[in-house]
């Protein structure tokens, strides 16, 4: 006996986007209520919530909660970058992974931290700095504080073992993250330890990340010469 295969929200999905690419359903138009879309499909209107909800995480479609939803009339594509633990990354490449902790510091948050994380008074944060390496090649160097008073387990955490972020993306949730992406120049101590002269051009990655309005951590993360980035949209 053959079974029949469920339709699945990117069957659903996809479906969409081609009737929105064969001008089925315009730039502004309405699209059917999801009732009528699991019916159409055969399924559950949670598999066509799923579907559909994926879509104006894309900025294909919009949707509202009294209006309906509705092709967008200037579709937006949204880059989504992932915070990959790299770890991760480097066996990725088949490359050997390796971590060293470089120090560990308990101390006050400095006070250009504090106006970047919009803080005010005295706050409690670890410092951190540590290097990855790729085959015993210097891979990334990692400038990292974690606010106590949001992670206050990280108190208590060694890091020897386990990197900073591969320890945080297990333990914490995040809710809001800012990344900035640039070049920077090899200074004396970038040019240590990832083994470059003076001066050479890195690829650089600043992030913070906050849960429920609070500063979770705040890294700089510097790459080995080379190194490059892409993301999907």
């Amino acid at each position: 006996m053959t079974q029949t295969r469920k339709t699945s929200f990117q069957d659903v999905r996809d479906a969409v986007i081609r009737r929105i690419q064969d001008q089925e359903w315009p730039q502004g138009s309405l699209l059917p209520t999801e009732l009528e879309l699991a019916e159409e499909f055969g399924c559950a209107r949670a598999t066509v919530n799923r579907a559909l909800r994926e879509l104006a995480e894309r900025g294909i479609i919009d949707r509202k909660r009294k209006s309906g939803t509705r092709v967008c009339v200037a579709p937006v594509k949204q880059a989504k970058f992932e915070i990959a633990v790299t770890r991760h990354t480097v066996e990725e490449t088949n490359a050997q992974y390796r971590y060293s902790l470089v120090d560990r510091k308990q101390l006050e948050a400095p006070e250009w931290l504090r106006a970047r994380l919009g803080l005010g008074g005295v706050q409690p944060a670890l410092h951190l700095r540590s290097m990855h390496y790729a085959d015993n090649q210097p891979f990334q160097y990692e400038d990292r504080w974690i606010m106590l008073d949001t992670v206050p387990d990280a108190e208590t955490e060694n890091f020897e073992i386990i990197a900073p972020g591969e320890w945080l993306v297990s333990r914490v949730p995040f809710s809001d993250a800012e990344i900035v992406f640039s070049a920077c120049a090899a200074d004396e101590t970038l040019g240590r330890f990832l083994g470059t002269p003076t001066g050479t051009p890195l690829f650089q990655v600043e992030r913070t990340t906050w849960f429920q309005g609070q500063p979770v951590t705040y890294v700089r993360l510097t790459f080995q010469p080379g190194y490059s980035m892409s993301t999907r949209y």
